[in-house]
């Protein structure tokens, strides 16, 4: 375990930013528990939940200067915060706004820290850098050549590109992590409804579906970035992560509805009936999602820092679950 690994070394002080939201937080309640780390937090507006475990600074990426209280003596910083991807953006222009936040707030950001003196800075970015979909028997590699196809996977690129010229320029060490969907107790959006659905016994049109997909549970890609804030080996890499286990969309009905107790209900209908509904109704990219393969290859997160998950695939949904009964019963 990432804790065992860090034991030894010296006490680091973490700041981790978006402290409020689903990664974020869940990186600062492991790392609190490390005796090697010092954690402080960052988010827009510090709320009860971001300042129970930390002390949480009131930092916003659009901020010129409000980084300077909380990098004070900051080794590490890890960079959870982001304009998140959505399904229907309602901007008028979703390049320009997913720059503002991510690529200038990012490198706002890291500037701040260079002149703190901070050694290290982990970008937590997205498989959307890497593309939307793989073909049959290919996968994602770390080192692939970037593909990204809609504005949040251009600025998540553009904000690594930027990161990776400031640390030749500075020496900062830059750590990239692109997760795919990441899972776990409170997760929201479309995995959210999925159990939604699973729960209230609807019926889902996803038993034709043969794909293959990728997914990483929250406390993995918590492993991973807690290795990554000390691991020598990190430095100026890029990392894919994932659970190392595959599904097809109808599996993962399957698994997340025998977590849950409950009998999944799928229809046999072909994939290419649901492309066809989903054009029809301006729902082509979610239907996509559903029907289309995204694989990724962590040989190099594991072979180069001799890292595994160390949480299985369904330990991980049976926690989701538990959350998601425990509060529906609420």
């Amino acid at each position: 375990m990432w804790s065992e690994r860090v034991a030894n070394l010296t006490r680091s002080r973490v700041l981790v930013t978006g402290a409020t939201g689903f990664v974020g937080s869940a990186v600062i309640a492991r790392a609190v528990a490390d005796p090697s780390l010092g954690v402080v937090g960052t988010s827009r507006t510090p709320t009860p939940e971001g300042s129970q475990l930390v002390s949480t600074f009131a930092c916003d990426l659009d901020d010129e200067s409000g980084w300077t209280p909380a990098l004070d003596g900051v080794d590490v910083v890890v960079h959870t915060a982001a304009r998140v991807h959505v399904m229907a953006d309602s901007a008028r222009d979703p390049l320009r706004e997913f720059r503002r936040v991510n690529v200038d707030g990012t490198l706002r950001l890291a500037k701040a820290a260079v002149a703190a003196g901070t050694r290290r800075f982990i970008f937590v970015s997205s498989i959307k850098v890497n593309g939307e979909q793989t073909l049959p028997g290919d996968v994602f590699t770390a080192d692939l050549v970037p593909h990204p196809l809609d504005p949040y996977g251009v600025s998540k690129l553009e904000a690594e590109d930027g990161l990776r010229r400031l640390a030749v320029e500075s020496g900062l060490e830059v750590v990239v992590i692109r997760p795919v969907l990441v899972y776990g107790p409170g997760v929201k959006a479309n995995f959210l409804q999925m159990m939604r659905w699973i729960s209230r016994g609807v019926p889902l049109p996803l038993g034709g579906i043969e794909n293959r997909r990728s997914l990483v549970g929250v406390d993995n890609l918590v492993d991973l970035i807690l290795t990554c804030v000390s691991h020598p080996r990190a430095a100026n890499q890029t990392f894919l992560v994932s659970d190392g286990e595959d599904l097809s969309t109808p599996s993962l009905v399957r698994r997340v509805a025998q977590a849950m107790g409950k009998p999944a209900n799928l229809i046999p209908v072909p994939a290419s009936v649901l492309r066809a509904v989903g054009r029809a109704l301006g729902r082509g990219d979610f239907v996509q999602r559903l029907c289309g393969s995204l694989q990724v290859d962590i040989s190099k997160t594991r072979e180069l820092l001799g890292w595994t998950p160390p949480v299985g695939m369904d330990e991980g949904l049976r926690a989701t679950a538990k959350i998601f009964l425990d509060r529906s019963a609420n």
